[in-house]
Formats: structure tokens, sequence, C-alpha cells
């Protein structure tokens, strides 16, 4: 690992010579890839010369043991030795963590995507919830979030609901979110009082952009219809709606909230680009997951990750085995000690095989090739 982290040191002493160079600073696109990469190693250096400079301090303590006969002086360099120990070791940790490869999507504002789905009308009604749930945690972190597309269930529940999500580092906290979330509890509709069970599944996708996900128009059918259900005066008087059609994978998605129908294709198109580098993203993790050993989850959006139990006023997230009894207060948004578990046991996890996958953590590259229609994305990094 020092072998590396020499290296590293290197590339940074590097860049700071280049930052410095007239040349570099008039080609503006490779000057800004150059201040990003200086800024991102500038971390990992800061504490590899700590942590060196730990090591120097530690073996001028050893030998100050060692030598001296004066039993004051031997006390005061043994506390010494266990002080600087214990910042070394401190360091070292936090030197690990920022070794860890960076999710490259981390950054990005995220598409929340909430169906129902056993359970009939409650599934929908359970769906939300949990939609009211991530709304509320928005509000607490401080971040933006636009309603894209809803189709509703006829007691008021939601069939489908696609947001966006906007703010600083969206896509690192709620990554974990995707899956199966279970409900247990009493329906309105149960006359006896029996507890049921239904299943709601939760999507995240992280924002992409045109630049990220480069579509040939010629690949895309969009049919115009009429709005239907809820939705003001608008509804059912304008052809306002839209469906867009991939054909290369026949991956749909249609929009009909907005009174513009050039607001709800923009909209479709921001959920189709989303959908498109979500699919090749859980491609590439397959790959990726042969040669890890213990990830949090599959990211399968099969498998059920946390169930709700209303009797018993509890949380459980099956992934890290962790149960909370607030229940109440979870539902209204409090998910900080749910996804800070998550984040810690994933990052001991990958601490554990950062030398397996480093390499295979940057994003990918991928393409669309409409000649013969195989599902392949281009993304940018």
């Amino acid at each position: 690992m020092f072998e590396k982290l020499e290296e590293v040191e290197r590339r940074y002493e590097t860049l700071s010579h280049l930052l410095g160079q007239p040349e570099l600073i008039s080609k503006q696109d490779e000057f800004q890839k150059t201040v990003k990469e200086y800024s991102e190693l500038g971390k990992v250096v800061d504490l590899y010369r700590k942590l060196k400079k730990f090591e120097e301090e530690i073996r001028e303590s050893q030998h100050l043991l060692e030598s001296e006969e004066d039993e004051e002086m031997r006390r005061l360099a043994k506390e010494e030795l266990n002080r600087l120990t214990q910042e070394k070791e401190k360091v070292g940790e936090e030197l690990k963590m920022a070794l860890l490869p960076k999710d490259p999507h981390d950054d990005k504002n995220i598409l929340l995507e909430i169906r129902a789905g056993t359970g009939g009308e409650e599934a929908g009604l359970f769906a939300g919830d949990l939609f009211r749930m991530y709304s509320k945690f928005t509000e607490r972190q401080g971040w933006r979030m636009e309603i894209l597309s809803r189709h509703y269930t006829g007691v008021g529940g939601f069939k489908e609901i696609i947001a966006m999500i906007e703010g600083k580092g969206v896509y690192s906290r709620m990554k974990f979110e995707s899956g199966v979330h279970r409900v247990q509890r009493v329906p309105i509709t149960e006359s006896q009082g029996r507890i049921h069970t239904s299943t709601v599944t939760v999507a995240i996708l992280p924002e992409a952009e045109e630049v990220d996900v480069q579509i040939d128009p010629n690949d895309l059918r969009i049919d115009i219809f009429r709005s239907s259900g809820p939705g003001g005066q608008s509804v059912n008087t304008t052809d306002s709606a839209v469906r867009i059609t991939f054909l290369p994978t026949g991956m749909v998605v249609s929009c009909q909230d907005e009174k513009s129908q050039h607001k709800n294709k923009a909209k479709a198109l921001k959920i189709l680009r989303a959908r498109l580098m979500d699919k090749a993203q859980q491609e590439k993790q397959i790959e990726i997951s042969e040669k890890r050993r213990n990830q949090v989850g599959t990211g399968d959006r099969s498998e059920r990750i946390r169930t709700y139990n209303f009797p018993q006023g509890r949380v459980t997230d099956h992934r890290i085995g962790l149960t909370l009894y607030r229940l109440e207060s979870i539902l209204e948004g409090d998910l900080d000690e749910l996804i800070g578990s998550l984040t810690t046991h994933y990052q001991a996890e990958a601490l554990m095989e950062v030398s397996d996958f480093k390499s295979e953590a940057r994003n990918p590259k991928f393409e669309i090739n409409s000649n013969n229609r195989s599902t392949k994305f281009k993304t940018n990094e």
C-alpha cells in the first residue's frame, strides 16, 4: 500500500507543477480535469504525510525510551509514545477510508421511483406512506423534490410515483434504499382486524443528463394522448400526455402531470435516460459483483430489504440485521440512523475488498448501438 501511496504523492506533486503552467491554464477543459484530480488526491496525500510524520515521531520516542536512563524522562517518553501510536492509528483509518473507490454517481441528483407491489389497494396506500417518508427526509436534508409522474389507485394511494430529488450528495445518501419494502399491518378495509403483508418496490436512479446518455432520436417512438385521472381542468380535454418507447429494448415511459406536452416530453426523456443508465450500471455491477464477497444487498429490485411492522412499531433492515422500535418517527422522515448504519456497513466491507475492485469501480463506458439493437449505453465521466 505504501508503494502505491508514494506513487499518489508523486502524482500530486506533478499536478501541482502542471497547474502553474500557463499552457495548461489556456486549455480550460484540461485545466478543470487537472484541478479536479489535484483536489481529489489532496486529502489522501495530506493524510499520508501525517502518517509518515507520526511514524518518524514514534521512532524518536522509541529511541528515547530505550536510551534514556532517567525514570521521569522514560515515563514521559512512554506517554508520548502511546499518544502518537493512537494518533497514527486514527490517521491510518482515515487514510483507508480516503482510499476507498468513489462511486462516480455519489454527487448526482436522483430519480425516486415507488411502485405498489403485492397487496392490492393496501400496497398502493403504503406506496403513498413511503413517498411521504422520503418527502419528509428530503425536507430535513434541505433538498428539493419535484414530482415527474404519478398514477393513483382508487383509494388515494399510488400505483406508481416518480420524483426528482436535487441536492448535495443525494445519491450517496439514498442509494441503499433500492429494493422491496414490506409492510405488515391491519388494512383500513379489513373488518376483522387481521394483519396483512404487502410490498412496495423502491428504485433509486442517478440522474442522467444528455451528455451522460446519448440517445438516437430514431430509436424513439413518441405517442401523444389525452391525460386521465386527477390533475385539473386540462385533464381529459387536451392531448398533452406523452408516451415514449425506446425501440431497442421496448422500455416505455409516460408522463401526463403537466398541462404542456413539451414539459411532459422533457420529463419522460429525463426518466428514460436515468433508466437506461441504471440498466447499464446494473449490467456492469453483475460483472463486478463476482469479484466481491460481501456487499450490502445485491442491488436487485426484487430483493426484500426492509420490513415495517405496525403492530410492533418496528422497522427491520434485513441486509444488516438492524431493528429499530420507532416506526412512527421513521415514517416522519427520520432515516439518519438507518441510512448511516447502511453506509458504515458498506464502507467496512469495501475496506476489506478495496484491493480487489478499486480499478473496477470507475465509471464504466457504454454506448448505444442502434444497428444491432444491443443494450449498450455511453456515459461520460
